[in-house]
């Protein structure tokens, strides 16, 4: 069904869509980046980021940062030399899309879907693929990720190979944000779907193979969304908040996703072992990224949940006369035994995209990076122009802060260097408001503050937001 929304939709008044975040077309290919500054000569890998980059204009509408099809941008460096490549997420509706010249599938709000003969038999009425929102590494496996749905499998020279259902056993796909456990090499997953059961975990241990699940999270009888989850040697944790799917209301021109804020917000804490779920519940708040999670105790304790907040869900630009939406910095403690959980505030700066060194997911961790804003004027939902980081030894709250100036940052991202583990780099695309040009940046994790190193100069722009990883060559054969 094609609402009044989808027949009057206009690409052209979409924020995400314009300026920073605007998708490219291009594939490239450059063998030897311009670099301003010196690459350290310890980096040798990959670093690679997904985000939403719809390969031709959209039709009916579109939310980011849920809709749009995957491309991946990737900078390979090794001798203080880099290179990169760009290329979409080839997906079934893609490759159609790009046989008919224009877009056949309508956004998600939209609920239009391509009929006979513009799509083969076997993709008429059928919802696309899309793989848009992050890429990791398990087993050898690059994978692009969906929001909740099957990823795709990627070749090292970023071609696509097709669906990975890890041998058919996970056959409704993964989210977005699986964990690694660094100590155990096992990835965990969870699945949110529209039909029971509603909410599925699973283990893929270190070779590939699923070895727990797909199953079902007890307790969880409605369909809704969850974005993220943390991990601790104990337990897999996942916070429910009252955003609920409504494909009745949907198919009748009205919202997806609802917001209940009188459900309030449930965290789930389920045990590893297989044992019953431990549920903590709390007045209604939003999350879309984690930070990291953790047991006060080896193996007891309460969970510490460090995280960033919102206040409800919001997709897309605000709206006119849209509610204010404060969030930030919050670590929460919960108590697997009692059920209770408390709350509190660590910053209220505005921040998103939070990330640790991955090496210590499911540990106590010391350093947090995150995205964040200065409050310059124009920049939109999900564009930032300063990285911060917390010391969560320091016990005051305080952050280091590297102010961007021109530039809009993504997500920061800690690439170790090689040795005893303890130095490291931060590494971010960026992109100048002024001209539109697009750079990798590396900051040293000694002095974060002092802003990059190395300022590696990208052949096309890249747009704002969403995920991605650094993999090191030791550890992949993903070089070209």
């Amino acid at each position: 069904m094609t609402t009044f929304a989808a027949q009057s939709f206009d690409p052209a008044r979409v924020a995400h869509l314009s300026g920073r975040f605007a998708p490219v077309t291009a594939e490239v290919d450059e063998a030897d980046l311009d670099v301003v500054g010196e690459l350290p000569a310890d980096l040798d890998g990959l670093f690679l980021r997904n985000g939403p980059n719809p390969r031709f204009s959209p039709i009916g509408s579109y939310l980011y940062p849920i809709d749009g099809d995957g491309m991946l941008h990737g900078v390979w460096i090794s001798g203080g030399r880099a290179r990169y490549r760009n290329r979409f997420v080839r997906t079934p509706a893609v490759v159609a899309e790009e046989q008919a010249g224009r877009a056949l599938w309508g956004g998600l709000e939209s609920m239009i879907l391509p009929k006979t003969p513009d799509v083969s038999p076997e993709l008429a009425g059928t919802f696309r693929d899309l793989p848009d929102i992050n890429v990791v590494r398990h087993a050898g496996r690059l994978l692009a990720l969906a929001e909740s749905d099957c990823p795709f499998r990627m070749g090292p020279d970023l071609d696509t190979i097709g669906r990975e259902t890890f041998g058919g056993v996970l056959p409704a796909g993964i989210t977005a944000h699986p964990k690694i456990d660094p100590l155990t090499g096992e990835m965990l997953v969870f699945c949110y779907a529209l039909e029971p059961p509603f909410l599925t975990w699973s283990v893929i241990g270190p070779t590939g193979t699923v070895i727990g699940g797909p199953t079902p999270v007890q307790g969880v009888d409605e369909p809704l969304m969850i974005h993220d989850m943390a991990l601790t040697a104990r337990f897999l944790v996942l916070v429910l908040a009252p955003a609920f799917f409504d494909i009745e209301a949907a198919t009748s021109g009205g919202a997806m996703i609802t917001w209940r804020p009188e459900r309030g917000t449930r965290v789930a804490l389920i045990p590893r072992d297989g044992g019953p779920v431990r549920w903590a519940h709390d007045e209604a708040f939003w999350l879309w990224h984690t930070v990291n999670a953790y047991d006060t105790v080896p193996g007891d304790g309460d969970v510490v949940l460090e995280y960033v907040q919102w206040a409800h869900l919001a997709l897309g630009a605000p709206g006119q006369g849209e509610r204010p939406n404060p969030g930030g910095l919050v670590r929460a403690v919960v108590d697997p035994f009692g059920g209770t959980m408390h709350r509190t505030q660590l910053d209220d700066s505005r921040i998103e995209l939070p990330r640790i060194d991955d090496r210590l997911i499911g540990r106590q961790h010391r350093w947090i990076a995150v995205a964040s804003g200065t409050g310059a004027v124009g920049l939109l939902p999900g564009e930032y122009d300063a990285i911060r980081w917390y010391d969560t030894e320091d016990g005051t709250g305080a952050s280091l802060l590297w102010r961007a100036g021109d530039l809009s940052v993504g997500e920061p991202v800690f690439a170790p260097a090689p040795g005893d583990g303890s130095g490291g780099y931060w590494m971010t695309y960026a992109t100048d408001r002024t001209d539109a040009s697009s750079w990798l940046l590396v900051i040293p994790a000694d002095a974060p503050s002092a802003g990059p190193v190395a300022r590696v100069r990208i052949p096309v722009r890249v747009p704002l937001g969403l995920h991605g990883n650094w993999l090191p060559t030791e550890e992949h054969s993903l070089v070209p």
